[in-house]
């Protein structure tokens, strides 16, 4: 069974190329499961020229960190036009990424007593930014006080939040790879920005647990 990984797609090569890492680590996991990758936006291609290609059943796994509006519409809308007779569409990976997030902060150089933030890409979709909020609220839980700020779309702006926290501030990082959301939280003021996910181990787990989960929901639907 095919695992086609969508991520939401950048312009920057090393976007693309953390994505074509965490697939091949997934490829090496899975042993001879076809690995496909897609986008479902800016880059190619997209998920219905991959599908087109497959044949046999697959699962469509999102590398996105919150179920927003491309993982609700856009994904499903992709899927449907490829015309694939056998698909199901796994949830997004993000829920359990919150260890890879505190992980990147301390390698980043976050202390004890710094003032954290936590830059998420932003979402139109309530539901999307209260899986940032319930992120936030996890890893305060290790690093005390956490505020919430966007790269782009919700409010407040990320510099905005860095701007008035007390102190040193270390941001952590919920954006999945670099690009134009991450330059945009780099250039925040702050004294510490952690790098974005990436090809976390935990992002390769996550990445498999939604296939796996998959492939049971079609065994027994």
């Amino acid at each position: 069974m095919t695992l086609v990984l969508v991520a939401h797609g950048t312009r920057d090569p090393a976007g693309a190329e953390v994505v074509e890492e965490i697939a091949s680590l997934v490829r090496a996991r899975l042993g001879g499961v076809p690995v496909r990758v897609a986008y479902a936006d800016v880059r190619r291609p997209d998920v219905t020229s991959v599908l087109s290609s497959v044949r046999g059943p697959a699962v469509v796994v999102p590398a996105f960190l919150a179920a927003g509006y491309h993982v609700r519409v856009d994904i499903p809308a992709q899927v449907e036009a490829s015309g694939h007779p056998d698909v199901v569409v796994a949830d997004p990976i993000g829920p359990a990424l919150a260890p890879a997030v505190l992980a990147r902060l301390h390698e980043a150089g976050y202390r004890p007593g710094d003032s954290v933030v936590l830059a998420a890409a932003g979402s139109s979709d309530a539901r999307a930014l209260a899986d940032v909020r319930a992120v936030a609220d996890a890893l305060a839980r290790r690093v005390g006080p956490v505020a919430v700020g966007y790269a782009a779309t919700a409010s407040p702006r990320v510099p905005e939040v860095v701007g008035r926290a007390p102190g040193r501030v270390a941001v952590a990082s919920w954006l999945l790879a670099p690009g134009l959301f991450h330059r945009a939280v780099a250039a925040s003021g702050a004294d510490v920005v952690a790098a974005p996910i990436g090809a976390h181990p935990r992002v390769v787990e996550a990445v498999l647990l939604r296939y796996y989960e998959a492939r049971c929901f079609r065994g027994v639907a």
